[in-house]
């Protein structure tokens, strides 16, 4: 009998009990993360392999009764990523999105994780990632909020009140207990009130408020997170923001011109965005392919020549490493999403469930005594 490796399968709960929710904890495997980055010690999908992932998206119209139609937020992804360090593995994270799902109590994105080994393939863990997805974006901002503010935060603004910036704001306070006030605001104050309450509810000892525009809620923040829905377009002129406010922005947002050529821009990963370029030059619309994108506004200027080009743009990793002073004036921070901290957050946790003997065990291949030959290698006489 070959050697084979254990697989587990990790439910929501037992992501929980492997703390998932610890948000500091996120934070630092997030900030390893980037420095893996800078190193270049990681694998992405793509040709250039630093592609955020390949997408599944639908027609608005299909001859086949069964096929799924376009609408929003409805795609499938695949996100795909080698990441070496302490990792050392590969995984992908596959999920649905579909805006409609809420109507049937589901969350709008239901996601997983698997990870493998690197060298025989073989699945290590099939993770539930609903928590796991929105902790790990959430951490990387908030390894932001520790490189790129000039002065330690006190006032925090929340533009979106979904789960991701509900993350956020933990992963914020981890990095930040000075944090004496934060600003709340939603589209729909409905949502705001029970966001905002949550905050006291989990000991936050300042002073939140609920500000009814966005121009109001980012007023005088020092930190300002835009993590508001796709489907409702959100734009906040440069006036608005503080002059040494630094913004994070981990869902779209518009603006007028002075905000992105005013302010010092630092991106996740700069060759994430090179990518999302290239891929919308080759798109057949590539006004379209850069509008789909967190980054969209400053590529279309880049494009116009009215910023620098984006791959002389700097990215956190080479701040964090070269230790970069932070930047006077305004900071906008762009975040996309990359598998490669799906991958770290997993393994990390992973290695908990392990230790502390959580999770499934699950067989894949069948009982010890299965035939263990590789249909592939039989030649064909012998299988006739």
């Amino acid at each position: 009998m070959s050697p084979r490796s254990p697989f587990l399968f990790l439910s929501e709960a037992d992501m929980i009990a492997a703390g998932v929710d610890d948000a500091a904890r996120s934070v630092r495997v997030a900030d390893e993360v980037f420095r893996l980055l800078h190193r270049g010690d990681y694998l992405m999908g793509g040709p250039r392999r630093n592609s955020h992932g390949l997408v599944v998206s639908f027609p608005k119209w299909s001859p086949f009764p069964n096929m799924p139609l376009d609408g929003p937020d409805r795609r499938f992804s695949a996100m795909p990523a080698y990441l070496g360090g302490r990792f050392d593995l590969c995984g992908v994270k596959w999920y649905g999105s579909n805006a409609e799902n809420r109507s049937k109590g589901l969350p709008r994105s239901v996601l997983t994780v698997m990870l493998n080994d690197k060298e025989t393939g073989e699945p290590l863990a099939l993770l539930a990632a609903g928590r796991l997805s929105s902790s790990r974006t959430a951490a990387v901002p908030a390894v932001a909020s520790r490189y790129l503010p000039r002065r330690r935060p006190r006032r925090v603004a929340v533009v979106g009140c979904g789960e991701i910036n509900r993350q956020v704001v933990r992963a914020l306070l981890s990095q930040h207990p000075d944090i004496e006030t934060i600003v709340c605001h939603n589209r729909s104050r409905e949502k705001a009130e029970p966001f905002a309450a949550q905050i006291v509810a989990n000991g936050f000892s300042g002073t939140v408020e609920i500000a009814d525009t966005p121009h109001e809620c980012v007023r005088d923040a020092d930190l300002v997170t835009v993590a508001a829905s796709r489907t409702a377009p959100l734009r906040i002129e440069a006036a608005s923001f503080s002059p040494e406010a630094c913004i994070l922005l981990s869902g779209p947002m518009q603006s007028d011109d002075a905000l992105w050529t005013s302010s010092t821009v630092i991106w996740d990963h700069v060759p994430l965005h090179q990518d999302y370029i290239a891929d919308a030059r080759v798109s057949g619309d590539t006004a379209a392919g850069f509008a789909a994108q967190i980054g969209g506004p400053l590529y279309a200027l880049a494009d116009r020549g009215r910023i620098a080009a984006i791959d002389r743009g700097v990215d956190l990793g080479t701040v964090m490493v070269e230790q970069r002073s932070p930047a006077a004036g305004r900071t906008v921070f762009v975040s996309s999403g990359m598998a490669v901290f799906d991958v770290a957050w997993g393994a990390d946790l992973l290695q908990s469930a392990r230790a502390l003997g959580i999770g499934t065990p699950l067989e894949l291949w069948g009982t010890d005594a299965a035939d263990e030959t590789d249909p592939a290698s039989v030649p064909a006489e012998a299988a006739r």
